[in-house]
């Protein structure tokens, strides 16, 4: 049995499932978890930003961040999404899919 079931496999013709975005959008959605997992990283008191401790102004920071990592997955998933709706019309000679 060469063959793993688990593993999703594209349609014959469509595109790989794992592409070099998805790999680039499960990056950006992942990046906030480690971050604040890893607290050892940001538990500390210094530096100090306006008078708010190092701990405090770095979550909201990532706060921040987060969100702009968001909305680049969200534009990258609907820009791909796009992409292969239109390839897979070019295919069936523009028929809706």
């Amino acid at each position: 049995m060469s063959e793993t079931p688990d593993v999703p496999r594209a349609p014959e013709g469509e595109p790989p499932v794992v592409t070099p975005v998805r790999v680039v959008i499960a990056v950006c959605l992942i990046a906030p978890f480690v971050a604040m997992l890893w607290v050892g990283s940001y538990a500390k008191v210094d530096p100090t930003f306006i008078g708010i401790p190092f701990f405090y102004w770095y979550q909201m920071l990532w706060v921040l961040v987060s969100t702009a990592l968001t909305m680049t997955a969200y534009t990258l998933w609907n820009r791909e999404q796009r992409a292969r709706k239109a390839a897979r019309q070019a295919r069936n000679g523009g028929a809706s899919a």
